[in-house]
């Protein structure tokens, strides 16, 4: 200890020692405020001098996220004009990711706040089915929006043919009832499991594959059927995703003039770009064994399809969008102007 003050360099290890007595202290704290039957989402409580930053931030985005996605579904149904496919499953889809964040964010907000990360075991489970529900309708919905944006353009003297009314509803009816399927039977199985001493959830909400780390129960079965699950509902989509573009890419090709070219193109960026920040994050966090998952990388990648992408959709969508911003002006001016 002498050498140490006279040199004045401190031992790391110590440092280490300290930092992790400290969230040892912070985790049996939270601990003290649950019963034998709750679980415990830590997510960012070892941190807790970034709570009051976190907090900002998450309720930032929440609010961007909830007005954004519910301006677009105004601006939708009241012109005339954009009562079209196309958006009518971008209202579905701004309706979905207000639903999404309500589902994650709250719940996060309040475990902040409060600093009672408690959450009785009926609500982690009720979560996990509406964000696996949720997050299959997204999965589902711009699979048929690319589909959508490949009869527009490939096909274009057919597209009043192919997307009438009636096969849109169909197509929005077949996502909600594949999702609620593919979710329930997930939750289901996930019930029957019993679960460790250690209900410490090392997220910010109730996620498939931190939950399944915790089961003491045999998770073979339910690790394949997760991974089938996976390959229909994220394998087949993006399948469709992709060819969807690939034809559209070919049918780009053949316009001779740049102009032509860009202008058909600009129909659909709004929609690739979506599709790609998306896929992008859902691959990372659940393509891979839970084994060899990282609760750091997956609660990164959570916030940004959780709360990132719900907020930027809005602005993606109208921003590079004349028919939307026209329409999001025309309903602002009109709640301005009924203000007496």
């Amino acid at each position: 200890m002498s050498s140490q003050r006279v040199s004045g360099r401190a031992n790391p290890i110590s440092f280490l020692e300290v930092s992790e007595t400290e969230a040892g202290q912070q985790v049996q704290e939270i601990s003290n405020q649950t019963s034998i039957s709750d679980f415990l989402l830590l997510g960012f409580s070892a941190h807790p001098e970034q709570q009051p930053l976190l907090f900002g931030l998450f309720l930032g985005m929440y609010l961007v996220s909830v007005l954004g996605n519910l301006l677009i579904i105004m601006a939708i149904v009241s012109d005339q004009h954009l009562h079209t496919p196309m958006y009518f499953f971008l209202a579905n889809l701004s309706f979905i990711d207000t639903c999404f964040t309500c589902t994650i964010v709250p719940k996060v907000l309040a475990n902040i706040l409060t600093q009672r990360h408690a959450i009785i075991y009926t609500g982690c489970l009720v979560q996990m089915y509406f964000f696996m529900v949720l997050a299959l309708l997204d999965d589902f919905l711009l699979a048929v929006m690319a589909y959508d944006r490949y009869v527009a353009i490939c096909l274009p003297l057919h597209y009043t043919t192919i997307m009438c009314p009636q096969r849109c509803l169909l197509l929005v009816a077949a996502s909600w009832l594949c999702s609620h399927l593919l979710a329930s039977s997930l939750t289901l199985l996930m019930s029957q499991f019993s679960f460790c001493a250690s209900r410490a959830i090392p997220h910010f909400f109730c996620d498939l594959l931190p939950l399944l780390k915790l089961a003491c129960s045999d998770t073979q079965i339910f690790q394949v059927m997760m991974f089938a699950e996976a390959a229909l509902s994220g394998v087949v989509p993006l399948t469709c995703v992709l060819l969807s573009y690939a034809h559209i890419i070919h049918t780009i090709l053949r316009v001779p003039s740049a102009g032509g070219k860009h202008k058909v193109f600009s129909t659909c960026g709004s929609h690739l770009s979506v599709v790609t920040l998306f896929y992008g994050t859902l691959f990372l966090v659940y393509f891979q064994p839970s084994s060899s998952y990282s609760a750091d990388t997956g609660m990164v990648a959570s916030v940004v399809y959780t709360m990132v992408t719900p907020m930027l959709n809005p602005f993606i969508y109208s921003l590079r969008n004349r028919d939307m911003k026209r329409a999001l002006w025309k309903l602002l001016v009109w709640g301005r102007c009924s203000i007496p």
